[in-house]
């Protein structure tokens, strides 16, 4: 079978600059070491981690979470988290570490900056993502979580400040029509499209690549946003079939009744050496299957 490997595919800058942390961390630190969450969301680097000696604290609510650790240090994950749960870790006498991406932390601070300013701030994410959940705590009440058409239509806005953003890690196309329907109902209101760079990128680069390919496979875990939103714009926008793999076994024969070409990309947290062990199982099998 032959692989088109989709360029640029797996880890960005804000994974690699999480892991660079948690290392140090555990390297530099005598006691136990938490992450409140997954560091990032995959479940191989996720085991990797813990087998370093940083816990896992797998709990939605991440003031729930602090609540079952006990001493120590404890990760803020690269998907970022509220400033209540940041002051709550001190209250705790926990020491705390932020492994936020970058981009991540620009939104906080995007955000925070509006809400001071007056204005009430449509935050487009994924319910129940950390990273809206994190965002959204920057300014309690003056910020609000849509995910759809539907939730935007249920908004009532009532000041004359309206500014819209959204996670970094969303669909591009998607966002672009959701924020053109918050500007539909609130004319003036202020944009700020906050998918980052490697977001956007991967995702171009597996439409475009879907049009040379007869399906497309994409190297992430199902908690992983990014990945996901590949898979999504795949059948999408590139109108091939897509699946999602996390580990070897979920690779199913029959998806690849037909084929002679397919396309591999991976999630920006995907370990590069899974990505690299499921193209060299596509390429051993045998073209037109089935």
């Amino acid at each position: 079978m032959e692989v088109l490997k989709i360029t640029p595919r797996g880890y960005c800058h804000g994974v690699v600059d999480a892991f660079r942390i948690a290392k140090r961390v555990r390297e530099e630190t005598q006691g136990p070491v938490h992450m409140l969450g997954m560091l990032v969301h995959n479940t191989h680097a996720t085991d990797d981690l813990q087998q370093q000696g940083i816990a896992l604290v797998d709990q939605p609510d991440r003031l729930r979470g602090l609540e079952q650790v006990k001493e120590g240090t404890v990760i803020f994950t690269a998907h970022g988290v509220s400033p209540q749960v940041k002051q709550r870790a001190i209250e705790l006498g926990l020491k705390p570490v932020d492994a936020t991406c970058s981009d991540v932390v620009r939104t906080h601070e995007l955000v925070a900056d509006l809400a001071r300013q007056g204005y009430e701030v449509v935050y487009i994410g994924r319910k129940g993502h950390p990273e809206p959940e994190g965002v959204v705590g920057e300014a309690p009440g003056k910020v609000f979580l849509v995910q759809d058409p539907a939730d935007i239509d249920a908004l009532e806005l009532k000041g004359d400040r309206v500014a819209v953003t959204c996670q970094t890690t969303l669909s591009v196309w998607d966002t672009e029509d959701l924020i053109g329907r918050v500007q539909s109902r609130y004319p003036n209101a202020e944009v700020h499209n906050e998918i980052c760079r490697a977001t956007q990128e991967r995702q171009e680069a597996a439409v475009e690549a879907a049009k040379l390919v007869d399906l497309v496979i994409v190297v992430g875990s199902p908690r992983s946003s990014n990945s996901l939103r590949l898979v999504e714009v795949v059948k999408k926008l590139g109108g091939k079939p897509a699946y999602l793999v996390d580990r070897m076994e979920d690779i199913e024969t029959a998806w690849f009744k037909g084929a002679t070409r397919v396309g591999v990309t991976s999630g920006a947290s995907t370990p590069t050496q899974l990505t690299r062990r499921v193209i060299e199982h596509i390429e051993a099998m045998e073209g037109s299957a089935g």
